[in-house]
């Protein structure tokens, strides 16, 4: 399989957030040559979102996300709080023409061992957020996270979880697949199979280093562990997946402390090589 070209990449802000800002980002990303950014929301609302807009709009530049909605399992209720703020995410995610709005949904509430109830909790949440994204025209990625952060950042954490809900809730709702959380799965073939075009709204890539050392900001470079990152990719566009390969690297030991110019012109070599 072919190596993907820069054009087919996407810089997730998260990849170089120590460094830059999202002008900065964008900016990058053009020198680079890179095709699609996915902004955090602290970032966009930190330039502002109708400056980043206009800025994105005019460097040409495709949006294959933006992270993140969810949380919904804080409080141990889905409160009038947090359907305000996924509405806010919603209405950003409409407002730079991003393909999605990724779902990070939250795990156990404080001081809580219901997993069940958070689950109930999130498919409420993300039920009564799809209903005002479908009139904003934005489609919602439930983002499957791996099962180290079932209990403080997303109880669901397998495709066949999100997928589930998916069915349930209806037109409108998928999936954004990282191969940092998804790359164990026996079941993935399966469900990318299962998911098909419609419900593959994101596709992430990085890599799960041997050892890891912080099991949330120690992610790798794209050829720097064990993931198969082609064979998934293989999987994603044979069952559909036709967007951008969104680079999304939490890595506070090494690659957030090199010089971000560094980090860009290393993904754009890797993506041709390892990808």
């Amino acid at each position: 399989m072919s190596g993907l070209e820069p054009h087919r990449l996407s810089l997730n802000t998260a990849t170089v957030r120590e460094k830059w800002s999202l002008a900065e980002c964008i900016e990058g990303c053009l020198r680079h040559g890179i095709g699609g950014i996915s902004p955090w929301r602290d970032k966009l609302q930190e330039m502002g979102v109708d400056k980043a807009a206009r800025a994105i709009r005019e460097a040409g530049l495709a949006v294959s996300g933006l992270c993140r909605g969810g949380w919904f399992t804080a409080s141990g209720a889905v409160d009038r709080t947090v359907i305000d703020d996924n509405r806010r995410a919603v209405d950003e995610a409409a407002a730079i023409g991003a393909a999605c709005l990724v779902m990070v949904v939250g795990g156990l509430a404080k001081d809580s061992r219901d997993l069940p109830g958070a689950w109930a909790l999130v498919e409420e949440g993300l039920a009564r957020t799809l209903d005002y994204a479908r009139e904003a025209g934005v489609r919602i990625a439930i983002e499957p996270l791996h099962p180290m952060y079932a209990a403080d950042r997303a109880c669901v954490n397998t495709m066949r979880h999100a997928l589930d809900i998916c069915d349930r809730l209806g037109p409108g709702i998928g999936c954004a697949v990282d191969v940092y959380h998804v790359w164990w799965d026996n079941e993935l073939e399966a469900q990318l199979q299962r998911a098909g075009k419609d419900r593959i709204m994101a596709f992430h890539i990085c890599d799960w280093l041997v050892p890891t050392r912080d099991l949330l900001t120690d992610r790798g470079m794209m050829g720097d562990g064990v993931i198969d990152i082609p064979r998934l990719r293989g999987l994603a566009e044979s069952n559909g997946f036709s967007g951008l390969n969104e680079v999304e690297i939490f890595s506070a030991l090494d690659w957030w402390r090199r010089d971000a110019d560094e980090v860009l012109a290393t993904i754009v070599r890797r993506g041709r090589t390892a990808c």
